[in-house]
């Protein structure tokens, strides 16, 4: 059994997060499940968006903390070429947190103001995240063959994560902000997708620890399509998105094996969210099509993503009580395959 760190809040990395994007994005696949399951499906939604909210104002307050009495630490994180990315998790959680008060029917000044301020974060979390990209490669980060160490699947939340705007924000009544926002997204989804997939092919695979978050190319598909059925978009955009993703899944999927066999860690909660919102936008669409057999599959993909979950959440338990998450994790350096 690893000992647990004497200071466990230096490593509260802004990854934290991703529990509560996973939480609330099965809360809205089981909003979506509400024309099958009925009202099992809102208390389903209820519970969960409840328990995403705990998680974000524990993490925040543990956060903000840890901000206090290790500032460095989170200086570290926002120089890192994977974590700084993490950073944009904060302002999607906010997003998806007003989205499930609106799938309730909440819509006060609160769920306003979350929005909004999940909306703005994320706005500049992009720009400063692709400002990096422009900006002049000195020092370590020129040595170890610039940006492309960092060109991983988590650059998808920053730089894509744009696209959950219309989610509540159509419904809530900015439906211009919204799509602007939108179109942020659409736009560099196949831009970060091209050049992750160049950075596989030309500087070699991710380390082995990183392998889970190939499952965040599920999402900009899935939250595409989403999004396009709360613009009322032909019908047909959203199925071909309901198309890549269903690929993406079988795609990424065929990995899994290799990313169990990884250690236990937060970076398997990338499964979430994606997995969550392919569920969501199944139902969805079966819902719209009056489809039998889609129905079927977006509740056994539910099913899936709710035990997906589960396990999470039990392997998050068991790795704060054992020391073995909250620590530093032996990841290995990200440099191009032909380095020295």
């Amino acid at each position: 059994m690893t000992l647990a760190s004497p200071t466990p809040l230096k490593f509260l990395a802004p990854g934290w997060f991703s529990p509560v994007m996973g939480l609330c994005g099965l809360a809205l696949a089981w909003r979506s499940a509400t024309p099958a399951l009925g009202e099992m499906a809102t208390g389903g939604t209820l519970v969960l968006a409840g328990l995403a909210l705990l998680v974000f104002v524990a993490v925040a307050a543990a956060s903000l903390l840890r901000w206090q009495r290790h500032p460095q630490a989170l200086a570290e994180d926002l120089q890192h070429p994977v974590r700084h990315a993490f950073v944009a998790t904060v302002p999607v959680s906010l997003m998806l947190l007003a989205t499930c008060a609106h799938a309730l029917g909440l819509g006060g000044g609160a769920v306003q103001a979350v929005w909004w301020t999940g909306s703005l974060l994320q706005w500049w979390a992009t720009l400063w995240v692709l400002g990096r990209w422009l900006a002049p490669q000195t020092g370590p980060q020129a040595a170890a063959g610039g940006l492309w160490p960092g060109l991983t699947p988590v650059l998808f939340v920053p730089v894509v994560g744009n696209v959950v705007a219309p989610l509540a924000g159509v419904g809530l009544g900015h439906p211009v902000w919204a799509v602007a926002q939108f179109g942020v997204g659409a736009l560099f989804w196949p831009v970060v997708l091209t050049l992750v997939l160049a950075r596989r092919l030309a500087h070699g695979p991710l380390p082995d620890r990183l392998l889970p978050t190939w499952a965040i190319a599920l999402a900009p598909p899935s939250v595409i399509g989403l999004a396009l059925l709360q613009l009322q978009a032909p019908l047909p955009l959203a199925m071909a998105c309901w198309g890549v993703a269903l690929f993406t899944l079988l795609w990424v999927g065929a990995q899994g094996q290799r990313m169990v066999a990884q250690p236990f860690g937060l970076l398997f909660w990338a499964w979430s969210f994606p997995l969550a919102a392919f569920s969501a936008l199944t139902l969805q669409l079966a819902d719209r099509q009056g489809l039998p057999a889609l129905q079927t599959a977006g509740l056994l993909a539910l099913a899936l993503t709710s035990l997906v979950v589960v396990g999470l959440v039990l392997g998050t338990v068991r790795g704060l009580r054992q020391g073995t998450l909250l620590a530093p994790e032996p990841v290995a350096a990200i440099v191009p395959a032909n380095s020295p």
